[in-house]
Parts: structure tokens; sequence; C-alpha cells
């Protein structure tokens, strides 16, 4: 109808137009093609080289921090470093050894009648509760005798000339203090092990080189539970030895109470399922063998019953 309007003689003129127009429509097409299949390309190179970069911080990152943590040396393994409240007081944190006082009294003690959560940071000690008598002012009181001395005080509800001094005992964090036991001489006597302290405590303990406390008068409210026999658990991997857990050698330091129910629920040999992940995330087993008690590096001391080979 355009066409009609403007006469024959434009046909040709317009046909060439329309030519005209589509060549640029085409070439159009094709730029913008090129133009997307160029961002595309693009796109995925920028996600490709993120991705990359990512990992490539990942790598540098763990290589700065270490993805495994440096193995500590004997006299500071079992180490904690408790720090609930004295950033706010303007205080150090305090550190505790546990190799010095698991050499004078057992983990039930501590961590039954006293009351100690075995995860660190998570009894909430304030020092009003030390100067009332509870959790580490239940021996730290100025009065109980170990190895013939009166301990240390560990807080008071009135500050005395010289307590700085005192507050240092425990709130040692960065400083230099002078500990009445120095570890090697300490360690010196006692049968080695390969990890951990590098101490057998087991050992120590069944020798009688040491006598760790099993009770505090008005304290420990009853008689140990009878023993119970050990038993074997089979791994869940082939060709590993059996794991023989002893009730006997567990029970001297740790009684029933600190293993049942709350890290343990079931009584019954089979009742608790746990894996060697749960173990290392220091879940059952792992509460004291990450931590304090020897290391799960040290494989055998638990899988310690030979497989037997088929004929």
């Amino acid at each position: 109808m355009l066409f009609r309007c403007m006469g024959l003689a434009a046909i040709p003129a317009a046909a060439e137009w329309l030519k005209a127009t589509e060549r640029t429509k085409t070439k159009t097409k094709k730029k913008a093609g090129s133009l997307g299949r160029r961002f595309s390309m693009n796109k995925k190179l920028f996600t490709a080289l993120v991705v990359i970069l990512i990992f490539c911080g990942q790598s540098i990152s763990q290589a700065q921090s270490g993805t495994k943590k440096r193995r500590p040396l004997p006299y500071e393994y079992g180490r904690v470093v408790i720090d609930n409240y004295s950033d706010k007081t303007q205080l150090a944190p305090v550190v505790f050894e546990h190799w010095i006082h698991r050499s004078k009294f057992t983990c039930r003690v501590c961590h039954v009648d006293i009351g100690f959560a075995m995860k660190a940071g998570g009894t909430d000690i304030k020092a009003a509760d030390n100067a009332r008598g509870f959790y580490c002012g239940t021996c730290h009181n100025g009065k109980m005798l170990v190895d013939g001395k009166a301990l240390f005080a560990a807080c008071s509800n009135k500050m005395a000339p010289g307590d700085a001094k005192r507050c240092e005992r425990c709130h040692s964090l960065g400083k230099k203090v002078a500990s009445d036991y120095d570890f090697f001489r300490f360690a010196k006597p006692l049968p080695k092990e390969s990890y951990g302290n590098g101490i057998d405590w087991e050992k120590s303990e069944e020798l009688g080189l040491i006598n760790p406390v099993a009770h505090l008068e008005g304290v420990t409210p009853r008689n140990p539970l009878a023993l119970q026999k050990d038993f074997a658990l089979n791994p869940k991997v082939e060709g590993m030895p059996d794991i023989i857990f002893s009730h006997r050698k567990h029970t001297v330091w740790n009684g029933c109470e600190l293993c049942h129910p709350e890290i343990f629920t079931g009584v019954k040999k089979g009742t608790s399922h746990y894996t060697m992940v749960d173990i290392s995330q220091g879940k059952s087993c792992g509460a004291c063998h990450t931590s304090v008690a020897f290391p799960l590096t040290d494989c055998q001391r638990c899988h310690s019953k030979p497989v037997m080979e088929m004929k």
C-alpha cells in the first residue's frame, strides 16, 4: 500500500531500502550474538577466576595458619586456658595445668565431686565462687595440705598487700610465674609413653609412683561402686585389632559417675553408638582422649587385642 502511494518508480528504491535494512538487522544480530557470546565467555572466565582465587586464598591462609594443629609439648598437653571473666577485671587469663593436678587427685574428685565441667570454659567459674569454697576454692583455701604444704588460697573478697602476686599464680597467661612443680623433674622417674605428656599415668599409678587422692573429706559423698568387668568392642574397619575396654583402669581415675550417664548414656554394652569421627570431635571417648588422657594417635592403647589369622 505504501509503495502504491509512492508510485511504481519508487519500487526499486524501496526494494533496495528493504535489503539494506535487512543487512543492517543481520549485522546487528551478528554483532549482538558476538557480544553475547563474548559476555558469556567472559562471565565463565570471571567465575572460574573467582573460584581459583578463593581456593588459592584458602590454601595460602591454611599454609599460614596450618590445617594441622601443632603437637603440644609434653608439659603443655592438657593445659586449659580459662578466660570467662579475667579480661573484664584486667587480669591475665587463668592457666590450668592438668599434669600437676592429676598427679595429686583423680579425675572424679574434680569433675564429679567438685563439679568442674568437662569442656574448657564450661564451668563459668567466678572469683566469688572460689572465695566461698567452691570449684578451685575447694582445695585452694589456704588450709588444705598437699605434700605437707598448705595450698595457696585461690581468691578472696578483700585484697591485701601482696595479693597481686598470689593472683598471678593462676592468672599467668603470657607471664613468667614461678611454679612449685617442675614438669621435667616430676616426670623423670615415671614410666614413659610416646604421646600426650610422655608419661604412662596408668602404669605410674599401678607402681605406686603416684597416689592420686580419690576422696575429699566433706566433699566426696559416697563409697566407690562395684567394679565392672572388662569387655571387647569390635572395630568397624576390617583388620583392626579389637578394642579392649578396661573398667578397672578407668574407674581408678574416673569412677563410674564421670562417664555415666553424661558421656555414655547407656550402661549396657552396645547401647551407645559412636565413630572415630565422633571421638575426634570430643564426644564419647574423645571427652578425655583428645585433650588430657593419652591421645587418639596412640592407636594400640585401645586397639590392643590381636587379630586372629584365618587358616
